[in-house]
């Protein structure tokens, strides 16, 4: 009996933590998503051009944050939203760029070479 009672407690609160685990975590949700809306406002992120892929009509680019995606500065390939942006870059090149999900793919959508 002793034992039932100091178990009760317990049992008690792992039934209704999950409760504020989701009240928690959907705060956290909504607070985020307010987040990403600000952050959707960023300008053009900046970066170096690693490779031009006219083939895969990819171009990797080695960048700092992207605030819009929430990503960290990394080197990575993403899709051209216009396969004409290949022609305008080379490899070494500083450039400004805005990349936006579309569909499945990263996708630079704005590019332009800086000095």
């Amino acid at each position: 009996m002793k034992l039932l009672l100091a178990v009760a407690p317990l049992l008690a609160f792992a039934a209704v933590n999950p409760v504020f685990a989701a009240g928690e975590t959907a705060a956290h949700d909504h607070a985020h998503a307010g987040t990403q809306v600000s952050t959707a406002k960023a300008g053009p992120s900046e970066g170096t051009v690693k490779k031009v892929d006219k083939t895969t009509g990819k171009i990797t680019i080695k960048h700092g944050p992207l605030a819009n995606l929430g990503m960290p500065p990394m080197t990575m390939a993403f899709a051209v939203g216009d396969p004409a942006m290949l022609d305008k870059v080379k490899a070494g090149d500083k450039v400004h760029f805005t990349a936006d999900q579309v569909g499945d793919a990263l996708t630079v959508t704005e590019l332009e070479t800086t000095k």
